[in-house]
């Protein structure tokens, strides 16, 4: 004690001096990495500036809900995978700059939307396409069906609706959730929408231009020709330096500048695929279940509880051709109550047990009067006045009235487009609401009727059916199919895995990792041009955001953590490249585009060398041992060439009124060939010919309308370019 004692009077203050200095690095400490956001100047939280404006994660976790509702509403029946929602993040990064940079360009040049233009594209009758074609579950709701046009009146009762009964009818939100988003991407588009259109409805096509493409659009030539290709010219002949490559960028930059950083790497692939074991598995588990199958009285719930498959039963009947399967043949002709498999098929083992046989047809075309009882849970008339109002339609059909009159008068399904008629196939038969419903149409005679009764908790109705057609019959099956799915187990996973992780540690420098993947006879691949906004790698599909992040955070030369990609690989990445703004550097990925380029070039100066002074284009083809061939609609308004594809030089020199024809020309380089051509026709159309008068305007017209439709995709590529979008990898 007497020693604590000592140090407390001798030493209190600078004790408490240090402590009070340690706090203070704690919390600077804390704030630099973000508890205190950015008061002392800590890492900054935005994920992108576009123009300085800050893009913090809550809007863009806002946007991308918002689009990805968006998508969900018109892409129902499109699954949305991994690498589609990774499409989806980088369509948001894209529009959230674009966006950004516009409103700024609205703002500047006084573009804006009043209250009364956002009531309308709402409300209105000339509202927003998207609320016009606003969709629950794929039904537009906003379509009057009596018009099938769009009704705006429609559009206030959706809304008084969700207000008044919302608890009922959307109980999770969704419906007012989407709907809000659907108003909100409307009105903030709108301002966008107005910019576009300036530009697009300033777009002119001066008469001068239309007649000279008119003109050049009905200029056709004939030539004939001999081509050599560049693969003529060994590869291994003709080398290339760093300084030619040098040079060449140098003189096309244009075309090798880099609007944003990336950066390029090697990678190699642990894929997860199943063992022989896992294969064992899925059999061993059919086989264990098969006999059980066999003898069980309820498939459906045999099926719904042993398979893989979440409620794979199905009640219909397939007929050889609705049923999709490559075993159809053979399933086909098993007995009732007999078990096909198991089979391998769509990456799973399965089993099928025919359950019935039955003579039908594939579909049918029916009629129907529909009298409601109750709908949605909501009484419309009591079951003893239904019924006395269909048995009075089903008396005027017996005293021969027209079954679709008798529709208009008494149904309550009377679109006059449908007149109660439908097309039902046997594979939809088991969505039909009442199972006799489906017996008789499917299973009645042509020219039957019959009333049923449907009763359900929330729906209730008499219907009176006539059967009208009946197509394709045949013999059909209905079958119960256990599916085991054929994937990696947990161990299978673990061990490839652990075959992954032991490489990431064992090469943990670019020189240990060539040396490895090449004694393990690892295939390294190439991903370049990586973004940092991008959530896909060329090659890779989507790909977790820390991978992106890694590539961005470290240096030439490092090697990466293992990486998953979905359920499909482990990834081992070595960085090869950073990129910059500016000028691309010649990196191992992009050297071979390079080096291509410059060999063109010096294996079409070769090929032009050799055949200098060649004095007829029969002595060039006999020189090379390339036929002589022939071309003859050759049009001055196209590059694309019938035969020789898309060769613009070749159509250049056909028309050049320097080159006369019957002459030899000199050697012309192509997109992957040298060309000599010499032109046996010519027919040019003057810009002023008479006879193009009525055709300047259509052509005008046309021009117009294809630089409108471009406007859009150009300008937000430019405009996007244009923009300082500066990414911070760190915040996503």
């Amino acid at each position: 004690m007497s020693v604590i004692q000592t140090i407390r009077n001798k030493y209190g203050k600078i004790a408490g001096a240090v402590i009070a200095i340690a706090l203070v690095g704690f919390i600077v400490s804390d704030a630099r990495n973000g508890s205190f956001g950015n008061f002392f100047g800590g890492r900054e939280t935005q994920i992108m500036k576009v123009n300085g404006v800050k893009i913090e994660p809550k809007e863009y976790q806002q946007r991308l809900k918002e689009y990805e509702t968006l998508y969900a509403m018109f892409n129902s029946r499109e699954p949305k995978d991994d690498l589609k929602r990774a499409q989806i993040n980088e369509q948001v990064i894209s529009m959230i700059a674009y966006e950004t940079y516009v409103e700024e360009q609205c703002a500047k040049l006084g573009i804006q939307t009043s209250e009364d233009e956002k009531k309308e594209l709402i409300y209105g009758g000339n509202a927003d396409n998207l609320v016009k074609q606003y969709q629950i579950e794929g039904n537009m709701i906003f379509i009057n069906k009596e018009t099938n046009s769009f009704d705006p009146g429609y559009v206030k009762a959706f809304e008084k609706q969700l207000a008044d009964d919302g608890a009922r009818i959307d109980p999770a939100g969704k419906i007012r959730e989407s709907w809000e988003m659907t108003k909100s991407y409307v009105l903030r588009m709108s301002n966008i929408n107005k910019f576009n259109t300036m530009f697009a409805g300033s777009t002119y096509v001066p008469t001068y231009m239309a007649k000279r493409t008119a003109a050049d659009q009905n200029s056709m030539a004939s030539i004939r020709y001999v081509k050599i290709p560049f693969s003529s010219v060994n590869d291994a002949d003709v080398k290339v330096s760093d300084e030619e490559i040098k040079a060449y960028m140098n003189a096309h930059k244009a075309m090798f500048e880099s609007d944003q950083p990336s950066r390029s790497i090697e990678y190699v692939s642990f894929d997860i695929i199943p063992a022989s074991a896992d294969t064992a598995r899925a059999l061993g588990s059919l086989e264990e279940i098969k006999a059980e199958f066999g003898t069980t009285k309820d498939n459906k719930a045999f099926v719904n509880n042993k398979s893989d498959e979440v409620n794979s039963f199905s009640e219909a009947y397939y007929s050889k051709n609705t049923f999709k399967s490559r075993f159809a043949d053979t399933i086909m002709t098993v007995p009732a109550g007999n078990i096909y498999g198991p089979y391998f098929e769509d990456n799973a083992y399965k089993l099928t047990k025919v359950i019935a046989r039955k003579t039908l047809p594939d579909s049918v075309k029916f009629r129907h009067i529909l009298v409601r009882v109750k709908a949605q849970g909501k009484d419309i008339m009591s079951d003893t006045a239904a019924k006395m109002k269909i048995d009075s339609a089903i008396a005027e059909i017996k005293a021969g009235v027209k079954f679709d009159s008798v529709v208009m008068k008494y149904s309550d399904d009377n679109d006059p487009k449908k007149k109660g008629s439908y097309d039902w196939t046997l594979v939809q038969r088991p969505g039909l609401p009442d199972t006799a419903m489906g017996n008789f149409i499917f299973e009645g005679s042509v020219g039957a009727m019959k009333l049923v009764k449907i009763s359900q908790e929330n729906y209730v109705a008499y219907e009176y059916l006539l059967i009208e057609e009946q197509k394709a019959i045949s013999s059909t099956i209905q079958m119960a199919t256990v599916v085991k799915n054929l994937a990696a187990s947990d161990s299978t996973v673990m061990a490839i895995y652990g075959k992954a992780n032991e490489f990431a540690g064992k090469n943990t420098n670019a020189a240990d990792f060539d040396a490895t993947a090449k004694k393990l006879n690892l295939n390294k691949r190439i991903g370049d041009n990586i973004k940092a906004g991008n959530f896909t790698i060329a090659g890779l599909g989507a790909v977790p955001r820390d991978m992106i992040r890694w590539a961005f955070e470290k240096k030439v030369g490092d090697i990466s953590s293992v990486f998953q990609l979905g359920e499909s690989r482990y990834v081992v990445a070595k960085l090869i490249a950073i990129q910059e703004k500016g000028l691309v550097e010649v990196t191992a990925a992009n050297r071979p585009i390079f080096e291509q380029k410059i060999k063109d070039d010096k294996k079409a100066e070769a090929i032009s060398k050799k055949y200098a002074g060649s004095a007829s284009l029969d002595a060039i083809a006999q020189a090379s041992n390339s036929p002589v061939q022939q071309a003859d609609t050759v049009l001055l308004g196209g590059g694309y060439v019938p035969v020789l594809g898309y060769e613009p030089k070749v159509t250049g020199y056909a028309f050049n009124k320097g080159f006369n024809t019957n002459t030899l020309s000199p050697a012309i380089k192509g997109t992957n060939a040298v060309y000599y051509i010499m032109v046996t026709n010519r027919n040019v159309m003057a810009a002023d010919n008479p006879a193009m008068g009525p055709m300047v305007n259509q052509q005008r017209n046309q021009m117009e309308g294809q630089l409108r439709n471009q406007i859009g995709q150009v300008m937000q590529s430019s405009l996007i370019k244009m923009a300082d979008v500066n990414y911070n990898v760190s915040a996503f």
